[in-house]
């Protein structure tokens, strides 16, 4: 299972990464909104962990534009975030300070209903 991992801090898209791929995940990273976009010009993960707070393109932008074609509106998405009220409605959460069990319960979740 592929995972996108979209982040402008580098601490926490290698911490992610790091953990994700101890868990048998391929993951691909991304520092901005607009390189997540160019990644999934070619790439279809399976779950995308996005940042909502990021300078330029923040994640409800690329969520924004992800909705508008139906070719990636279906990624399952997880808005990853300091303040959960900000993650668009109906988009599950990891709040951050991340817990790691909770990052590994939601990203086998997202997987798990993208096989369906």
């Amino acid at each position: 299972m592929i995972v996108l991992v979209v982040d402008d801090y580098a601490d926490t898209r290698d911490t992610l990464r790091d953990v994700l791929e101890d868990e048998g995940y391929i993951v691909l990273t991304a520092a901005s909104g607009l390189e997540a976009l160019a990644t999934l010009e070619h790439t279809r993960p399976d779950v995308m962990l996005l940042d909502m707070m990021m300078p330029g393109t923040s994640g409800n932008s690329v969520h924004e534009q992800l909705q508008k074609r139906p070719e990636l509106a279906t990624i399952p998405t997880v808005a990853v975030t300091a303040e959960p009220s900000r993650a668009p409605v109906g988009m599950p959460a990891l709040e951050k300070p991340i817990k790691l069990r909770k990052l590994l319960e939601l990203v086998a979740l997202c997987c798990e209903a993208a096989k369906h």
